[in-house]
């Protein structure tokens, strides 16, 4: 997809770019995403039996745990059920595969309003925001298992529970949304570093604050309501807090010596 000619021009004058350029930028960008989403979505589509089977598993391990008989079978009530399905796990499936193509987008959007030395760090936003979001919808995958049974057993005995396939997929690709989105934290906290919105020294003083506010973020977004899963987003986002401030340090300490004269007259007396 070639770019437009008045994006071109924007680019060339170094970024200096009017609100409706922005907004045609934007435009832009966000139809590179949804071309990418619907192309991911035909791979995704035709190896929808496998995804399936994949999300079914921890719905399939937790009934057997109760009844190591049961066939763990989906309970279809609605004729229209299997094919809003099928397009649900392929619009899922496409927007993961095309993650990557959705976040460089993300970063070329923001890019012009940064410093030139600050867009050397694109690839390793990229990247980790892909290996990030990754991370968090396979510890979402696993902790599925322990939330379902949960649920499965909090009932009781005399329930017999026959999930329909929308509902169960809607909450294990829901789940993994919530945590892929919940470990990309450390991203956006260093990227507001990164520009100046707050400072590793206020960051370090709002501990205790994070810390509440972290729980009941986790306790909102996810959706099955569990304690293991609630633990299993807020420790590592935590986790992640405490990363993002120490590269901030880093980043605030590299900066400040690249910018100090001083650090420079070693190396002009060396020559």
């Amino acid at each position: 997809m070639s770019r437009p000619s008045w994006f071109k021009g924007a680019e060339r004058e170094g970024g200096d770019m009017t609100l409706s350029d922005h907004l045609r930028e934007f435009r832009y960008r966000l139809l590179i995403c949804v071309v990418a989403v619907l192309v991911a979505m035909l791979p995704a589509w035709f190896f929808y039996n496998w995804l399936l089977d994949i999300l079914n598993a921890p719905y399939c391990n937790a009934l057997r745990g109760v009844d190591p008989l049961s066939d763990c079978k989906f309970l279809v009530t609605n004729l229209l059920d299997p094919f809003s399905l099928r397009l649900k796990v392929a619009g899922y499936g496409g927007l993961f595969l095309a993650l990557p193509i959705i976040l460089w987008q993300l970063w070329r959007f923001i890019a012009p309003g940064l410093y030139k030395k600050e867009r050397r760090y694109a690839l390793a936003f990229v990247l980790s925001s892909f290996f990030l979001f990754t991370a968090g919808a396979i510890v979402a995958y696993f902790t599925l298992s322990q939330a379902v049974n949960f649920l499965v057993r909090v009932g009781g005995p005399e329930i017999d529970i026959r999930s329909g396939p929308v509902e169960f997929v809607r909450l294990s690709l829901f789940m993994m949304l919530a945590f892929g989105t919940g470990f990309l934290f450390p991203v956006v906290l260093v990227a507001m570093q990164m520009i100046g919105v707050v400072t590793p020294k206020q960051l370090s003083s709002w501990r205790r604050q994070t810390v509440l506010i972290i729980v009941i973020l986790a306790a909102a977004i996810t959706p099955s309501g569990d304690p293991i899963s609630l633990a299993a987003l807020a420790i590592p986002m935590y986790l992640f807090y405490e990363v993002a401030v120490l590269i901030g340090r880093l980043l605030v300490r590299k900066k400040a010596k690249s910018e100090d004269p001083a650090s420079a007259e070693p190396d002009e007396a060396a020559v």
